[in-house]
């Protein structure tokens, strides 16, 4: 086995191979959640959790599988650190987890956590593979939250709106108002808003890729 770069699996999963930008994984949560920031980063979390859980369960397991049943078996592991994750999800911001709804357990059909699996943690050590998830769910997350941010921004002129939904009723001094007055965008948090605002995205670190 080769010897592995952490630097270059950090690089990897927040830039160069980022799930949403380069790989065009996990489009659906990318376009549905995230119509504010507080919804984009809960279900980043989530996913985050899932990915570094179900990347370090395969790794310690990747030599008691054989190869004909390892996707089976990645899925079980996946579905059971879904599950966990959405029961604490539900424990402990109950709120969130009613707004989230169907795209909490849809984690399980994300095919950024099952790539990973695949990709990296069936054939890296646990050190590795937790880096990979970590990585990996941290550039998820900055591109979800991004997206939430620009969204809300443009659709509400408000930023970090909800966030009690998270951190309880003291988070709503949280709430800035960026645009005073402001009558909304509907477009912005409506679907078509998700798909403009990936494109400019996308469009924004091909521009970086290629000037660099």
């Amino acid at each position: 086995m080769a010897k592995v770069s952490y630097k270059e699996i950090s690089i990897n999963g927040l830039w160069k191979n980022n799930p949403v930008l380069v790989q065009l994984l996990g489009l659906c949560p990318a376009l549905a959640v995230t119509a504010s920031f507080v919804n984009a980063l809960g279900l980043s979390m989530a996913t985050t959790a899932t990915l570094i859980a179900s990347n370090v369960v395969i790794s310690l397991i990747r030599n008691f599988v054989k190869s004909e049943i390892r996707i089976p078996v990645f899925i079980i592991v996946i579905a059971s650190a879904v599950t966990v994750v959405e029961l604490l999800v539900k424990a402990f911001a109950y709120d969130l987890y009613l707004v989230l709804g169907i795209f909490l357990p849809l984690i399980v059909t994300n095919c950024v956590i099952l790539g990973r699996a695949e990709a990296f943690a069936s054939k890296n050590t646990v050190v590795a593979s937790f880096v990979d998830g970590l990585m990996g769910g941290i550039g998820f997350t900055i591109i979800l939250c991004s997206l939430g941010a620009m969204r809300e921004v443009i659709g509400n002129g408000t930023l970090f709106d909800g966030m009690h939904l998270m951190f309880g009723e003291a988070a709503k001094a949280m709430t800035l108002t960026i645009i005073p007055n402001y009558k909304g965008f509907l477009l912005a948090i409506l679907p078509p808003g998700a798909f403009i605002g990936l494109g400019l995205l996308l469009a924004g670190k091909n521009i970086i890729d290629h000037r660099s």
